[in-house]
Protein backbone atom coordinates (compact mmCIF):
# COMPACT_ATOMS: atom_id res chain seq x y z
CA UNK A 1 0.00 0.00 0.00
CA UNK A 2 1.47 3.56 -1.12
CA UNK A 3 1.65 6.22 1.22
CA UNK A 4 -0.98 9.57 1.08
CA UNK A 5 1.09 12.60 0.79
CA UNK A 6 0.20 15.67 2.65
CA UNK A 7 1.92 19.02 1.97
CA UNK A 8 1.76 21.54 4.73
CA UNK A 9 1.75 25.06 3.43
CA UNK A 10 2.70 28.40 5.95
CA UNK A 11 3.52 31.65 5.16
CA UNK A 12 7.71 30.97 6.21
CA UNK A 13 7.36 27.18 6.81
CA UNK A 14 9.33 28.26 10.26
CA UNK A 15 6.81 26.40 12.53
CA UNK A 16 3.48 25.26 12.30
CA UNK A 17 3.61 23.49 8.89
CA UNK A 18 7.27 22.25 9.98
CA UNK A 19 5.74 21.07 13.22
CA UNK A 20 2.79 19.62 11.35
CA UNK A 21 5.03 17.27 8.87
CA UNK A 22 7.46 16.16 12.10
CA UNK A 23 3.95 15.12 13.89
CA UNK A 24 2.26 13.37 10.18
CA UNK A 25 5.67 11.32 9.86
CA UNK A 26 6.17 10.72 13.03
CA UNK A 27 2.60 9.51 13.88
CA UNK A 28 1.08 8.24 10.74
CA UNK A 29 4.65 7.03 9.00
CA UNK A 30 2.46 3.96 8.15
CA UNK A 31 0.02 5.21 5.99
CA UNK A 32 0.97 9.36 5.19
CA UNK A 33 4.01 11.00 4.12
CA UNK A 34 4.26 14.76 5.45
CA UNK A 35 5.89 17.04 3.62
CA UNK A 36 5.90 21.24 4.53
CA UNK A 37 6.56 24.82 2.35
CA UNK A 38 5.80 28.07 2.42
CA UNK A 39 5.05 31.05 0.39
CA UNK A 40 7.63 33.17 1.89
CA UNK A 41 9.86 30.70 3.86
CA UNK A 42 12.36 31.96 6.01
CA UNK A 43 14.10 29.15 8.48
CA UNK A 44 12.58 26.61 11.16
CA UNK A 45 12.46 28.40 14.31
CA UNK A 46 14.89 27.05 17.15
CA UNK A 47 11.87 26.95 19.87
CA UNK A 48 9.76 24.56 17.07
CA UNK A 49 12.69 22.15 17.02
CA UNK A 50 12.88 22.81 21.08
CA UNK A 51 9.46 21.88 22.01
CA UNK A 52 9.17 18.87 19.37
CA UNK A 53 11.97 17.55 20.98
CA UNK A 54 10.19 17.31 24.23
CA UNK A 55 7.64 14.58 22.67
CA UNK A 56 10.12 12.44 20.78
CA UNK A 57 10.21 14.10 17.62
CA UNK A 58 13.68 15.45 16.00
CA UNK A 59 12.91 18.05 13.02
CA UNK A 60 16.25 19.73 13.79
CA UNK A 61 17.49 18.33 10.03
CA UNK A 62 14.50 20.24 8.67
CA UNK A 63 14.54 23.21 6.34
CA UNK A 64 12.23 25.83 5.08
CA UNK A 65 11.33 25.19 1.69
CA UNK A 66 9.50 27.41 -1.04
CA UNK A 67 6.31 26.03 -2.54
CA UNK A 68 7.71 25.96 -5.97
CA UNK A 69 9.75 23.17 -5.04
CA UNK A 70 6.90 20.84 -5.37
CA UNK A 71 5.90 22.49 -8.34
CA UNK A 72 4.19 19.53 -10.90
CA UNK A 73 4.33 17.20 -7.81
CA UNK A 74 0.94 15.23 -7.14
CA UNK A 75 -0.41 15.38 -3.53
CA UNK A 76 -3.25 14.03 -1.96
CA UNK A 77 -3.69 16.59 0.72
CA UNK A 78 -2.65 19.94 0.74
CA UNK A 79 -3.51 21.82 3.92
CA UNK A 80 -2.77 25.37 5.21
CA UNK A 81 -2.21 25.94 8.84
CA UNK A 82 -2.22 29.91 8.20
CA UNK A 83 -4.93 31.96 6.86
CA UNK A 84 -2.16 34.13 4.87
CA UNK A 85 -0.75 30.89 2.99
CA UNK A 86 -4.99 29.76 2.85
CA UNK A 87 -5.17 33.62 0.65
CA UNK A 88 -1.87 33.14 -1.36
CA UNK A 89 -1.60 29.95 -2.26
CA UNK A 90 -5.60 29.15 -2.71
CA UNK A 91 -4.86 26.48 -5.20
CA UNK A 92 -2.27 23.98 -5.90
CA UNK A 93 -2.45 22.30 -9.24
CA UNK A 94 -1.35 19.29 -8.09
CA UNK A 95 -3.75 18.70 -4.93
CA UNK A 96 -6.26 16.12 -4.89
CA UNK A 97 -7.86 17.56 -1.76
CA UNK A 98 -7.65 21.08 -0.01
CA UNK A 99 -8.08 21.37 3.34
CA UNK A 100 -7.68 24.43 5.64
CA UNK A 101 -6.61 25.09 9.73
CA UNK A 102 -5.58 28.04 10.38
CA UNK A 103 -3.47 28.04 14.15
CA UNK A 104 -2.03 30.35 16.19
CA UNK A 105 1.35 31.69 15.68
CA UNK A 106 3.61 30.78 18.61
CA UNK A 107 6.42 33.09 16.53
CA UNK A 108 4.13 35.96 17.47
CA UNK A 109 4.21 35.52 21.62
CA UNK A 110 5.56 37.99 23.87
CA UNK A 111 7.30 37.01 27.43
CA UNK A 112 9.54 35.53 29.17
CA UNK A 113 11.43 32.90 26.80
CA UNK A 114 8.80 30.35 29.15
CA UNK A 115 6.08 32.19 27.97
CA UNK A 116 7.21 31.69 24.55
CA UNK A 117 7.84 28.26 24.45
CA UNK A 118 4.78 27.78 26.14
CA UNK A 119 2.85 29.27 23.36
CA UNK A 120 4.89 26.96 21.19
CA UNK A 121 3.81 24.28 22.65
CA UNK A 122 0.00 25.17 23.03
CA UNK A 123 0.60 25.33 19.03
CA UNK A 124 2.05 22.40 18.83
CA UNK A 125 -0.55 20.54 20.82
CA UNK A 126 -3.46 22.28 19.16
CA UNK A 127 -1.84 20.92 16.26
CA UNK A 128 -1.54 17.56 17.42
CA UNK A 129 -4.68 16.82 18.18
CA UNK A 130 -6.16 18.27 14.63
CA UNK A 131 -4.13 15.68 13.28
CA UNK A 132 -4.81 12.70 15.12
CA UNK A 133 -8.86 14.04 14.64
CA UNK A 134 -8.25 14.38 10.74
CA UNK A 135 -6.33 11.66 9.94
CA UNK A 136 -7.62 8.52 11.91
CA UNK A 137 -8.74 5.48 10.34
Amino acid sequence: MSKQSILFLCTHNSVRSQMAEGLVNHFFKDRLQGFSAGIQPGSVHPLAVKVMEEIGIDISAHRSKHVREFAGREMDVVVTVCDNAREACPFFPGAKRYLHQGFSDPSAASGSESEKENAFRATRDEIRYWLMEAFKE
